[in-house]
């Protein structure tokens, strides 16, 4: 019998979608309490500031440069104790850092921009804009974690920022990541796809929501898309999955197979939620929908999603 369980693409799935080219290797098992301020210290570290979402950037012509250097960061970043050591490359040591100028008055050598739009507009390599999920997540993480939730008291970075520890009780936390269901739902012949009224004009995507607590991955894609459709899942199977640190979610994308055809929305959650066949499909995927609508941009994994849907048929 032919071992199958590991045939698969040369490059996984994963591998294609925004956020997922990050080259640092992590030394987990390296990191000391001051592993992030050592690297600080050391010759060459290089440095990503971000503050509420979005990276701070140096323009070099019409290049974009995300890393800082410890003698070009006065004056933009002061909260050395809130460091993270992001890993090791083959250039050395990367460290994130909490941003606090205002970033609504920068000089002109200097632009900041948030997380989507430098993944959407293509503004950085595929391992910068890796770097920056891993940066932008625990940098929220630890925005948002600042006091303990068993007592209350202050809470401090420990192990190179992958740690917070209680100044009171001692308990300590760990960085967070949000796991989201995201599926498209399909028969041999059409998919599913609906808009919020907050996406872009012609728009449609796949639904998406929280993995809840108890509950699986495909219980989650099941549950989610009857919620937001009406359409009951049968078969479940796993795709590919995104870092998405908006703020610090994980996207785990699967195809889910319809076992019912009549749509009843959640008007609450979608604007509109319908079948499209897959001529419509590709048409969308070439923008050349006779209605102007059109599906996600290439780095979303709702375009990854959708696409290899329609190659696959």
């Amino acid at each position: 019998m032919t071992f199958r369980l590991f045939d698969a693409p040369t490059r996984e799935p994963s591998q294609f979608v925004g956020f997922a080219g990050n080259r640092i290797d992590r030394q987990s098992e390296k990191r000391s309490d001051d592993s992030a301020r050592q690297a600080l210290a050391a010759q060459g570290t290089r440095i990503l500031l971000a503050r509420a979402g979005r990276l701070l950037l140096k323009a070099d012509g019409p290049a974009m440069v995300p890393f800082f250097h410890r003698g070009e960061i006065e004056g933009l970043a002061s909260l050395v104790d809130e460091a993270v050591l992001l890993g090791v490359d083959a250039d050395g040591p990367v460290v994130a850092l909490p941003a606090d100028i205002d970033l609504e008055a920068l000089p002109e050598t200097l632009k900041a921009f948030d997380y989507r739009t430098v993944l959407m507009q293509g503004l950085l390599p595929e391992a910068e804009t890796g770097a920056m999920a891993q940066a932008g997540a625990l940098l929220a993480w630890h925005a948002t974690h600042r006091f303990c939730g068993r007592c209350g008291q202050p809470t401090v970075a420990r192990a190179g920022g992958y740690k917070r520890v209680c100044t009171g009780c001692n308990a300590e936390h760990f960085p967070r990541t949000d796991p989201v269901a995201i599926m498209l739902t399909v028969t041999r012949d059409k998919a599913l796809l609906g808009r919020g009224a907050h996406f872009v004009p012609g728009m449609y995507s796949t639904l998406a929501g929280f993995i809840e607590p108890g509950e699986t991955i495909e219980a989650a894609v099941r549950r989610e898309t009857f919620e937001e459709s009406g359409i009951q899942v049968g078969r479940v199977v796993y795709h590919a999955s995104q870092p998405w640190p908006m703020p610090f979610s994980l996207m785990i994308g699967c195809f889910g197979e319809a076992i019912s055809d009549e749509v009843s929305r959640d008007e609450a959650e979608l604007e509109d939620c319908r079948w499209f066949s897959r001529d419509e499909i590709v048409s969308m995927l070439e923008q050349r929908h006779p209605d102007g609508i059109n599906v996600p941009p290439v780095g979303a994994i709702a375009h990854h999603l959708i696409r290899f849907w329609a190659e696959n048929g």
